[in-house]
């Protein structure tokens, strides 16, 4: 693994988020910048959380507050992880070979199962959210940061296991991941998880794994 630079922190955010990060002329090394992605999240989660604090200050219900993080924490990241998983989901059960899938994933419109994964996915997320909302602020927060963080630490594995679907795009520009930057970027996910939840942030990690493991196969 090279080194990691600071540099990499802003071609993750460019990446990533919508946040006005300055232009990225070292788009090359994006792979290798993968580590900071968990920083990232949790950065997009902790101004998601605060926005959701200032309604709940302002004595707005924790179901509207659930809905207002959640929007806002869609909208930081120009809801790239929605596409991805509206494509995957028409691709993967509208097709029955990898070359259909491809084809459908490719395909700009979004058909039946794409809208259903994105409803099911929002209405969970959402109801998360209330529910921890209604816990209390800071627990919102802290888990809302966790989260976003050790969810993040998920894709440079999966860019390391799984091989480029197509030879072009924006998963062959970005590049494969080594084994270490993955290991870096969890750990930096697993800092911040225990930073926030301490000794409770156990099971969530092992959730992730085996989510992650379930993506992978």
């Amino acid at each position: 693994m090279a080194l990691a630079k600071p540099s990499d922190l802003l071609l993750a955010f460019a990446l990533l988020s919508r946040l006005p990060i300055p232009e990225q002329s070292d788009w090359s090394r994006q792979a290798q910048a993968a580590w900071a992605y968990p920083i990232v999240g949790a950065v997009l989660g902790l101004i998601s959380a605060f926005v959701g604090l200032v309604f709940s200050w302002m004595g707005v219900p924790p179901v509207l507050v659930g809905f207002i993080t959640l929007s806002v924490m869609i909208l930081l990241s120009g809801a790239m992880h929605e596409d991805g998983l509206a494509d995957c989901a028409d691709g993967f059960w509208g097709g029955f070979d990898p070359e259909r899938r491809l084809e459908i994933m490719k395909d700009s419109h979004i058909g039946s199962y794409g809208v259903i994964a994105l409803i099911l996915s929002l209405g969970i997320r959402w109801g998360a959210f209330w529910l921890l909302w209604e816990a209390g602020p800071m627990v919102a927060l802290l888990s809302i940061v966790a989260a976003a963080a050790g969810s993040r630490a998920a894709m440079p594995w999966l860019m390391l296991f799984l091989p480029h679907a197509r030879t072009d795009g924006l998963s062959h520009s970005v590049g494969t991941v080594d084994r270490n930057t993955s290991l870096l970027g969890s750990g930096v996910a697993a800092v911040i998880g225990f930073a926030c939840l301490g000794m409770g942030v156990i099971w969530p990690m092992i959730c992730v794994t085996a989510i992650t493991l379930v993506c992978r196969a």
